[in-house]
């Protein structure tokens, strides 16, 4: 089986160089080329590629803004593009990541595809999503994602994070609710948490999080648990083991 892979840079020349590398090794097919990190977000939801060489810097969505779009548990297997930056070549080193650098040399750039189809081989891949998930953090300090891509339907949804009214967990996806209308992503609780402002979302159970500005009211029970009753009618449970989360719900101490 052929690796699809996809080549995002915002200059031709640069998706030039990479894709003239690719033709020489008869495991890859260039499934597409993005000159846009909108256009990278789109294609990796609706292409699913194996391995992508993503630039770091591009004008509209840079490519750590990229990796925070997709998610970095739904990320392919990444190898950064950059001209510049030797802070960030030595945390995609010590993480995990590989890059080429521009302009290209040819050893250093089949070095890195060849680490790529090893782990690819291997079955390795899956545990660089927390690479790059803790990368992504280290890059962008306190930040916390402001939307999610979800591929629905055939289609591609940008979801802004303040519309999401809660998330639960069912096995290994998570299931986003906005409104009516509900959307999976894969991923688990841990790492959607880490992803979220802990201002705006509270945990309250181990498969549930909320948006605390959805909220309408809290109805304590007998058993020490509380009923979160949301705006659209949605009743859920702030178990007991999550009884500590109360006070960011009410927004004062208890």
């Amino acid at each position: 089986m052929k690796i699809t892979t996809l080549v995002v840079d915002d200059e031709p020349l640069g998706r030039e160089a990479v894709r003239v590398f690719l033709k020489a090794d008869p495991e890859i097919e260039v499934i597409g080329e993005c000159e846009t990190g909108r256009q990278a977000v789109e294609a990796i939801a609706r292409r699913n590629p194996h391995l992508v060489f993503l630039d770091v810097q591009m004008p509209d969505l840079d490519g750590f803004a990229v990796v925070d779009a997709v998610g970095p548990q739904q990320m392919p297997l990444t190898i950064f593009v950059t001209a510049y930056d030797k802070y960030a070549l030595r945390a995609f080193d010590v993480h995990a990541m590989d890059y080429v650098l521009k302009p290209f040399d040819e050893a250093r750039f089949f070095k890195a595809l060849d680490r790529a189809k090893n782990h690819l081989r291997k079955g390795r891949w899956d545990h660089l999503g927390d690479k790059l998930e803790e990368l992504l953090r280290e890059r962008q300090g306190n930040s916390y994602a402001e939307r999610f891509i979800i591929k629905s339907s055939g289609k591609v949804v940008f979801l802004k994070s303040g519309e999401i009214d809660w998330i639960e967990a069912e096995g290994n996806y998570l299931r986003l609710h906005v409104g009516k209308d509900s959307y999976l992503q894969r991923g688990t609780m841990n790492s959607v948490q880490e992803r979220l402002d802990p201002k705006r979302f509270v945990r309250i159970h181990r498969s549930t999080i909320v948006n605390v500005e959805k909220v309408k009211e809290l109805r304590p029970w007998p058993t020490g648990e509380y009923v979160v009753l949301m705006h659209n009618g949605k009743e859920l449970t702030l178990s007991r083991g999550f009884k500590e989360q109360l006070p960011l719900l009410v927004g004062e101490t208890i």
